[in-house]
């Protein structure tokens, strides 16, 4: 048997206990799951579920849904946006996002009774929308408010 010289064992040595050094049992053990975060709520209003947001003159809308801000416009194509959540500060959120025809979009809503003076529904939230170099006023209501048939 060939001796081992004695400044090779030591370095062997030294590996061996830095590469052990760098395991840590708890990395092998599975993580738990972050709990969801819970959706923002504004003025009554689940901003995690389908909101819409409407004006007048001219006749405009946004669906803000969990995945998107879908922009229509009567003398305007449709631009669709990802939607990447709301910044909510007090009574304000804004969506902030950029549509498919490159144009940015921002969606204000605002915890204030809105009235969109052609009808006499009352929305929960003001909503302001800019988008390329329009600034739009309306309100905001949840989708489902919007499409259920109102009591006879």
């Amino acid at each position: 048997m060939r001796p081992i010289p004695l400044a090779l064992a030591a370095s062997a040595a030294v590996a061996g206990l830095s590469l052990a050094g760098c395991y840590d049992r708890d990395d092998a053990k599975p993580k738990t799951a972050p709990e969801p975060q819970a959706a923002a709520v504004l003025g009554g209003v689940d901003l995690g579920k389908p909101v819409r947001a409407l004006g007048t003159e001219p006749f405009w809308g946004v669906e803000i849904t969990p995945d998107a801000l879908i922009y229509t416009r009567v003398d305007q194509p449709t631009q669709r946006a990802p939607n990447h959540g709301a910044t909510v500060q007090g009574t304000v959120a804004t969506f902030a996002s950029s549509t498919d025809l490159n144009k940015a979009m921002n969606v204000t809503l605002i915890a204030t009774e809105c009235s969109d003076g052609m009808s006499d529904r009352t929305y929960p939230l003001t909503a302001r929308v800019e988008i390329g170099d329009d600034t739009l006023t309306g309100c905001a209501a949840p989708a489902a408010m919007l499409t259920a048939q109102p009591a006879p």
